[in-house]
């Protein structure tokens, strides 16, 4: 999977650089790892595994049930990952990720970011093994016996 795509690193790690809200999506997994690098002096950033949605709309709903302190942001970049979940190690991805939220200074961040990673990468690990097994999966073909 990881050698089929091709991504624009250089746009991607501005993105995260800049962006005050961004999603990056894995469309395999139907899964987003949502980020929201806003703070203010009680509420740090947040980074949380969230389920796709289908349009952009729902995402500013969600983002703002998630975090009703915040206004609703004038955008939200979109990240489409078609990936592996490592790669975004590999690809220095999550590097600028865990700078960005690193600087804001809030206690506990990282690990809240090292978490969500967890999770995506268990999400990912458990959709390949229920393809290989065929849990959740027809096959194109049966083997003769």
């Amino acid at each position: 999977m990881d050698s089929d795509f091709r991504v624009d690193l250089a746009e991607i790690h501005r993105t995260v650089k800049d962006a005050e809200v961004l999603s990056i999506y894995f469309p395999l997994l139907r899964k987003a790892l949502l980020v929201d690098a806003r703070s203010d002096a009680s509420e740090g950033p947040m980074m949380r595994v969230m389920p796709m949605v289908n349009n952009l709309e729902e995402r500013f709903r969600s983002l703002k049930r998630l975090r009703p302190r915040f206004p609703v942001p004038d955008n939200i970049a979109l990240i489409p990952w078609p990936k592996y979940a490592v790669s975004l190690k590999r690809l220095g991805v999550w590097e600028r990720l865990l700078e960005r939220f690193a600087a804001s200074g809030f206690p506990g961040i990282l690990a809240q970011c090292e978490q969500a990673y967890q999770e995506i990468a268990k999400l990912e690990r458990d959709e390949i093994s229920a393809a290989l097994t065929g849990e959740r999966y027809q096959s194109l073909w049966e083997r003769r016996r």
